[in-house]
């Protein structure tokens, strides 16, 4: 069967996608889609000539919307990371700009026979993921964002280094809004099977100031390069293979929780059919408030026409 991904808007952190996907040989074919149309073309060149030196082949399509039509997987990198060039941290900071982007090429998408799963990384991640599911009509458990999977990356990072561990042997989420409300949920963190205050009890571990450094990766990196790319985009295509791959796995991305009534990055089941199941968490109540609050500043920031 071939298996077939599009990634609409080919900056900084589409093309580290698309880099990731040719150079891995995960898809027969790629669909790249970009309103710079000089530069998409040199991408797609580019990657053609990489090709001689790679064990894979990929068949790849420019700015052709009617490729949609049997996609398996569109991945939104659509979005302007220079506005987030504040002083002050804040993903919303794109919410007019992207949410008109996002709005253009969800019903551009609406016209096309797509019929596969949307993983989106626009920000701010929430909102842009209700916008795609809103306008584009498609079931809620085929929409996602990549939510707070990269923020739990970050948290196993952060944690690994504080106790000289691999990330690969911490578990647990952040949760909420991908964004300055989300938070992590410490009573799910463990480290190679111990609980995380049983680690702090032990090492004197500081959790106030490594959720600063967890909360804060992100614009840490951005005031470095004026951009980030490698984490999220490893995320996303990470997302994209478990739909792919019919992979079943649990993983913390933006979905459509009914009693929230919002979007926001909470446990799933990811496989073919998108979101195949929703976890559920025994969280504290501190951990509960938390989320709830995250749950209303997304809504707050939702579009009229969406909510």
């Amino acid at each position: 069967m071939t298996r077939k991904v599009a990634i609409i808007g080919m900056g900084n952190v589409g093309a580290a996608c698309a880099h990731y996907i040719v150079a891995n040989g995960f898809v027969d074919d790629l669909v790249l889609i970009d309103i710079n149309d000089k530069k998409v073309k040199a991408d797609a060149l580019d990657f053609e000539d990489a090709m001689a030196n790679l064990p894979f082949h990929t068949n790849i399509f420019v700015n052709d919307y009617s490729q949609l039509d049997n996609t398996d997987v569109i991945i939104s990198a659509v979005g302007n990371i220079k506005l987030q060039d504040q002083v002050k941290p804040d993903r919303f900071a794109e919410l007019k700009f992207t949410g008109n982007a996002v709005n253009e090429v969800a019903k551009k998408i609406a016209k096309t026979e797509f019929d596969g799963k949307i993983v989106v990384i626009s920000n701010p991640n929430d909102v842009m993921v209700s916008i795609y599911q809103k306008v584009t009509g498609l079931p809620k458990k085929h929409v996602m964002g990549t939510g707070t999977l990269l923020d739990s990356a970050r948290m196993k990072r952060a944690v690994g280094a504080a106790l000289n561990v691999d990330p690969r042997s911490v578990q647990g989420y952040n949760l909420g809004e991908h964004g300055n409300s989300q938070f992590t949920a410490w009573s799910t963190v463990k480290v190679l099977e111990q609980s995380i205050t049983e680690w702090a009890q032990k090492d004197g571990l500081d959790l106030d100031k490594l959720n600063d450094d967890i909360r804060m990766g992100g614009f840490t990196v951005f005031s470095g390069k004026k951009y980030t790319n490698y984490g999220i985009s490893t995320a996303a295509v990470r997302l994209t293979m478990a739909i792919l791959n019919d992979a079943h796995i649990e993983l913390p991305v933006s979905n459509y929780r009914e009693e929230y009534g919002v979007y926001l990055s909470y446990p799933a089941v990811i496989g073919r059919d998108g979101i195949i199941q929703q976890v559920q968490l025994d969280l504290p109540q501190e951990e509960l408030d938390k989320l709830q609050y995250s749950a209303d500043f997304i809504k707050s920031k939702l579009p009229q026409e969406v909510k």
